[in-house]
């Protein structure tokens, strides 16, 4: 049933007030004191654009009512809900519950299954229209017989302004399908009703109150049910009842009556009787059997309803639009009507990625709202952060220039802020819940960790002893790998790659002067919180193992209890000595490891403090582990301890003095001061040693070199054998990965079942050909997002399902056969043959004509989602009858994406108002006004419409932010997710924003 409520959900006939003068007619009456009688016309409009007058229609009550003539139709509708009274009454109650509830179960998935999905085929492609032509069911040529029976069925129901054969199709196919409707819709109603009535019961241990209230409740709900569906068919007629906007179109969408009671009424609210039903039988499998029924309801409202109505009254807004916000002294002092001061939200992808109805009040129902092209709302700035100027040299980069290099009106001015940018600046992929996670946010990754240890609380079940000690633990264990190996690696890349840097650069937008360091910044801030809290778990869940195994001693005089705990202690203060002293020497900056990600902060070793004597004395810092491990005396804590130690020297031998030797190269220190003592003490006892060994020196020196050159030469050989193994192993480890990314690429081609045809033999594949047509360059290389138009010729007998589909060249090995998928990079030779991805056969092979050619000839076009948006050489193949057999095939051809020469502003500027506009699918209302032809005058400066920046360009959908994203990742490498092209959605701030990100995570 159709709903009239929210404006996603809203359908509604005309309002009286909104009518023009050609939709009623004035019928004057003889005589005097006789008042002029409006009489109401409805005009219907199909998809075809037929204009024709709507007759008359009658509701489903009149199947009922003995005065209406009854079709064929109606009398089988009349004997299945006749039979439903007979079943009802022959079967014994158990019987006829079980019955009735299956009964009910398949009229229920009949309306929300069945109905819903031709209803989304018709709503679509017009599939139930398609389907009465191509079975010529009123075609008087084809089936007379049964055109006229359909005649007669339909005639036989209407009023006298009712002419079945000037009617339009899709009219009298709407009047055929409320016949189907209405046998679902009574039979569904009725069935129910056995069902409930089937399980009637008193409950028992009830007062007489209650049950005069249960009956009272029951009856209040019933005809409040009653009274929602008859107001909600007073508003909506029977177009809206029956789905007409599915068939053809007839007004606006408006609130009104019931509508404005209750969203969804007539899913809501107006199930009210099912409750009241339930509460009157008294049984409990009525009440669920009521909620799963309302359920399915709100399936097919979700599933089919809303999405239609989106797609027949919604109002394409687009992404990015720049709608300039009033000051808000300004909001105070003008007293602006609400239907004018409305202003379109369109400022995240997820608010906007479905188009809105354009009607949400009953005096602006017919009403569009105004489409802004208003300024750049992001306030300019001036940047007053200065790089060094050799990372520009050493890169070939000239600085970022700002918008002044390229003539556009005005040097500098004052800009209002938008909604957009206003949106962006305080919204970035904020987490709702679990949506948005990301765990490099520190705030995400805490978030997470509370979550987990929330869970853990609850489903860890008790365990014994030994459970408990295990699970502490693996608890422990986990907390130490991570913070040396998990942010180990994390780190390494961030020094190799600037990993943490380039995903925030892709993932969030900045202001676009700050020259990246906002990134450098939020990346920095995020890894510091994190550290924290590894760091500080690292230390708890260590404490918490020790103390599950420590016991406090009975007798601490008795064995070595007293030493274990001293020990222990002089090792724990040890520790925090260390530390202490270290964080003294390091500050914030080196604590965090600061170097990883700030690149002005000066570049120079100071050897002070504890680092006079170590030169890593995390080492000492790891004692407090062995000193925990003495005092609770565990086999466990030591083990850990252990790990402690060797992740530790992993992190230190692995992470951070390779990059401290990338940083400060040979001013690195080979010994501290403790191994330069140790080795002088060492040096001069070994002279000492010699002295006194008299004769037998020479043999002992012999026997140290020895030993010591077997470990040497050992070492030597086994870092050569992992040095060549690597050496070797380099290029085949590069290949394997190469092949294995094509593999993955190319991984979904691979999931098809060749589908082949049995009656090749009756078509010569020598008639078939493709041909590519050049572009514009006379070439066959075409620029990203460039339609690619292909020629085709076929026999005039050639099957109507045909279709054609663009593939990398060597992605299938057969020319016969392909045997992987084009993932939509396909075009059907003829349209109007294929609903989506299924072929239709509406229409036969084409038979040749005396005298006529035997050969079809046309013309394909590949364009928007239907080309590749990868680059690379491509072919294009012919396939036959809707199948995979090949009848020809051309190419290859060249898919390209535009490279600037240098890096530069102006050029990638200019390789973006290339990139950017193909993307956009040239659209006049959505490329950058920069863009557009200037009738010839190559130095004309683009003019700003309605005080619009040239540069700023729109969306329809997040799929083309994510096209210019990937073209970008192509022509520039750089990663830019589209939520950040949607943000700024500006050549210039694109090109600012690439240039920032190459320079950062430039080496």
């Amino acid at each position: 049933m159709a709903t009239t409520d929210t404006p996603p959900s809203l359908r509604q006939r005309r309002a009286k007030s909104q009518l023009t003068p050609s939709d009623e007619t004035i019928t004057s009456h003889s005589g005097e004191g006789d008042v002029p009688k409006r009489e109401e016309v409805v005009w219907g409009k199909t998809p075809g654009g037929e204009v024709f007058r709507v007759p008359t229609t009658h509701d489903v009550l009149t199947l009922f009512h003995p005065g209406y003539p009854k079709s064929h139709i109606d009398l089988f509708n009349l004997a299945l809900l006749g039979l439903q009274l007979v079943i009802f009454f022959t079967l014994s109650r158990n019987a006829s519950r079980i019955f009735f509830l299956f009964y009910f179960a398949f009229w229920r998935a009949a309306y929300d299954l069945g109905l819903g999905w031709v209803l989304t085929k018709q709503s679509k492609r017009k599939w139930i229209v398609r389907e009465v032509q191509r079975l010529g069911w009123l075609d008087e040529k084809r089936k007379p017989e049964v055109r006229q029976w359909i005649k007669k069925q339909l005639a036989g129901k209407m009023g006298k302004d009712y002419s079945f054969d000037e009617l339009p199709l899709e009219y009298n196919t709407w009047l055929l399908f409320r016949q189907l409707v209405d046998i679902i819709l009574l039979n569904d109603f009725l069935a129910y009703c056995m069902f409930a009535f089937s399980c009637f019961r008193v409950p028992e241990g009830l007062s007489t109150a209650v049950h005069v209230m249960r009956w009272i409740g029951g009856i209040a709900l019933i005809g409040f049910n009653l009274w929602v569906k008859t107001e909600a068919h007073n508003v909506v007629k029977d177009y809206g009842w029956y789905w007409g906007d599915v068939f053809f179109q007839r007004g606006a969408l408006v609130f009104d009556g019931v509508f404005e009671l209750a969203p969804h009424p007539m899913y809501s609210v107006g199930y009210a009787g099912y409750y009241g039903l339930s509460l009157i039988i008294g049984s409990y499998a009525v009440l669920f059997v009521s909620l799963a029924g309302h359920a399915a309801q709100f399936g097919f409202l979700v599933f089919f309803e809303n999405p239609h109505i989106e797609r027949t009254y919604g109002q394409r807004k687009p992404l990015a639009q720049r709608s300039p916000l009033l000051p808000k002294a300004s909001r105070k002092l003008e007293d602006v009507p609400e239907s004018h001061a409305r202003q379109s939200s369109v400022s995240s992808i997820a608010s906007t990625e479905a188009p809105t109805p354009s009607a949400t009040e009953g005096e602006t129902a017919t009403e569009s709202e105004e489409v802004y092209t208003e300024t750049e709302t992001e306030q300019e700035q001036d940047s007053t952060l200065d790089r060094k100027s050799k990372r520009h040299n050493s890169l070939g980069l000239s600085p970022v220039s700002s918008r002044e290099d390229i003539s556009r009106g005005s040097s500098r001015r004052v800009q209002a802020v938008s909604q957009h940018d206003l949106f962006h600046r305080y919204f970035r992929k904020d987490t709702v819940f679990l949506h948005n996670i990301d765990l490099l946010r520190a705030s995400d990754f805490q978030l997470v960790l509370v979550t987990v240890y929330a869970a853990a609380l609850i489903f860890v079940p008790s365990l014994s002893y030994s459970g408990t000690l295990a699970l502490h633990f693996a608890h422990a264990l986990a907390w130490c790998l991570f913070h040396s190996f998990g942010l180990g690696l994390l780190l390494r890349a961030q020094s190799q790659s600037k990993f943490l840097v380039r995903h925030f650069l892709k993932h969030y937008h900045y202001p676009q002067h700050d020259r990246g360091q906002g990134a450098v910044q939020e990346a920095f801030q995020n890894w510091k919180a994190i550290y924290n809290v590894t760091a500080t778990m690292t230390y708890a869940s260590f404490i918490g193992l020790a103390w599950q195994t420590y016991s406090i001693p009975q007798q601490w005089t008795v064995g070595n209890e007293l030493l274990r705990h001293t020990l222990g202690v002089i090792m724990i203060g040890l520790h925090i000595w260390s530390t202490l002293e270290s964080f003294e020497v390091l500050g914030l900056f080196g604590w965090f490891f600061g170097d990883f990600f700030i690149e002005d902060f000066p570049s120079h070793l100071e050897y002070t403090g504890i680092y006079r004597y170590l030169n890593n004395p995390e080492v000492i810092s790891g004692a407090a582990f062995f000193g925990l491990a003495l005092i609770s005396g565990s086999k466990l804590v030591f083990a850990l301890a252990l790990v402690r130690l060797l992740s530790q020297w992993w992190f230190l031998s692995k992470v951070e003095n390779p990059h401290m030797r990338k940083l400060y190269g040979d001013s690195i220190r080979s010994d501290a001061g403790f191994v330069k003592v140790i080795k002088k003490v060492a040096q001069k006892n070994a002279r000492l040693l010699e002295s006194r060994a008299g004769r037998h020196a020479p043999e002992i020196k012999r026997v140290a070199r020895e030993v010591k050159g077997t470990f040497d030469k050992v070492y030597e050989e086994t870092a050569e054998v992992v040095e060549d193994f690597l050496a070797k192993s380099r290029p085949k480890i590069s290949e394997v990965m190469q092949d294995t990314k094509v593999l993955l690429q190319q991984s979904r081609e691979r999931l098809v079942i060749s589908r082949v045809a049995s009656d090749l033999s009756s078509y010569d594949s020598k008639k078939y050909k493709t041909s590519i047509v050049p572009a514009v360059d006379g070439t066959y290389r075409f620029h990203l997002g460039e339609p690619i138009r292909v020629k085709w010729r076929a026999p005039l007998r050639h099957s109507r399902k045909d279709w054609i589909g663009i593939y990398r060249v060597g992605a299938n090995q057969s020319n016969l056969v392909t045997k992987t998928s084009s993932l939509g990079m396909w075009v059907p030779v003829h349209d109007d043959e294929w609903d989506g991805d299924i072929p239709l056969g509406l229409h036969k092979p084409k038979t040749a004509d005396p005298g006529s050619p035997d050969v079809e000839e046309g013309e394909v076009v590949f364009k928007s989602g239907v080309l590749p948006w990868r680059t690379g050489k491509y072919e294009v193949r012919y396939h036959h009858d809707g199948k995979y057999n090949v009848m020809s095939l051309d190419g290859p051809l060249e898919v390209i994406v535009d490279k600037p020469t240098t890096l530069d502003f102006a050029s990638v500027r200019e390789s973006l108002a290339h990139i950017v506009p193909l993307c956009l699918d040239n659209d006049p209302s959505l490329i950058p006004q920069s863009c557009k032809p200037t009738n010839g005058d190559a130095d004309a400066t683009p003019a700003a419409e309605d005080g619009r920046d040239p540069d700023d360009f729109r969306f329809w959908s997040e799929r083309q932010a994510k096209r210019i994203s990937l073209a970008i990742e192509q022509a520039f490498d750089v990663e830019l997710t589209p939520e950040v092209v949607v943000a700024d959605a500006n050549l210039s701030a694109l090109a600012n924003r690439i240039l920032v990100s190459k320079e950062l995570l430039s080496d």
